[in-house]
């Protein structure tokens, strides 16, 4: 499957607010590009783009507050880039050019900016969100952590959650089941399910399907508020779909089968050439920033210098 295949699909849109399309079409270029800067032999070491999830923290994006922690994972431009929008910044420190995010020292996977954190190592943002939850409760403030299904295998998970339901901790954790573990089903490697994982620490567990933004936002509002004033924790489990490789190439499930997932980018928007613009709009801007930045000085700090 190539960057191309990802994007060619006419089918009717279902409608969505416009600055939510934008955006949901900013992360889903943004990811297209780095894949296509690699194939080029421009970007170096790894990335973990979120093609076909992009509308899991879109949706989230307006129900966090600028207080909240929110903690990412590998796979977490799409996360970033719903809660900044700021795609110059992200780029910048994938390619170690200057003015990125973090001077292109933390590179693809490890982002700090004001009270988000992201991280490569599976699990380890878990207790950390749980720490920042203790420092939280009370305040009206919430941690948020997005997992993955693979990230179930790790026993820092158990224990965060072990503690967040004995302490009754202000923690939001995001599931993002795309169905694989790197190249692993998540049938293969996950006994039982997440749901009743969670409720065996007495944790409230709400499962999301749907691929509408106003649906998703409407059961998740009072979920939210709960954690905030009843210092409940809360698992949301995403039953999402990853279009792209788990890194730069290396998707085993044979294309056909990847062309055949639902993917919200197909139900976007009732009327086509609406999207058409946006779409292109989405392109043009992110071909820009690719030049921009690629045409900066590297960073001082960068490893790439």
């Amino acid at each position: 499957m190539t960057a191309t295949d990802l994007c060619t699909d006419s089918t009717p849109k279902a409608g969505i607010a416009r600055h939510d399309l934008d955006l949901l079409l900013l992360i889903r270029h943004f990811e297209l590009a780095l894949l296509d800067l690699f194939a080029r032999g421009e970007l170096n070491g790894t990335t973990h783009t979120c093609l076909g999830q992009e509308y899991v923290p879109v949706a989230l994006a307006p129900l966090l507050q600028a207080d909240d922690y929110v903690f990412s994972n590998h796979r977490g431009h799409g996360h970033y880039l719903a809660r900044y929008e700021d795609p110059e910044g992200l780029l910048a420190e994938i390619m170690g050019r200057e003015g990125a995010v973090c001077a292109g020292v933390g590179g693809s996977q490890h982002i700090l900016r004001d009270r988000y954190l992201s991280t490569g190592v599976q699990g380890e943002s878990l207790p950390v969100a749980a720490g920042a939850a203790l420092h939280l409760r009370g305040s009206g403030a919430l941690a948020c952590v997005y997992i993955g299904d693979g990230t179930w295998g790790e026993g820092s998970v158990y224990e965060a959650l072990n503690m967040a339901a004995l302490w009754r901790l202000p923690l939001l954790v995001i599931v993002e089941n795309n169905g694989i573990a790197q190249s692993t089903p998540t049938t293969r490697q996950l006994a039982g399910t997440i749901r009743d994982r969670a409720h065996g620490f007495g944790i409230r567990h709400h499962g999301v399907t749907s691929l509408d933004l106003t649906d998703i936002r409407a059961d998740l509002t009072p979920l939210l508020q709960s954690v905030r004033t009843d210092s409940h924790p809360l698992v949301v489990e995403f039953v999402t779909h990853r279009l792209g490789p788990h890194s730069k190439g290396d998707d085993t499930r044979p294309p056909d089968q990847v062309r055949a997932l639902p993917d919200w980018y197909r139900t976007a928007e009732p009327d086509p050439l609406v999207f058409a613009t946006a779409d292109e709009a989405a392109r043009a801007r992110v071909a820009g920033i690719v030049r921009d930045v690629a045409a900066r000085p590297l960073s001082r700090w960068s490893p790439c210098g």
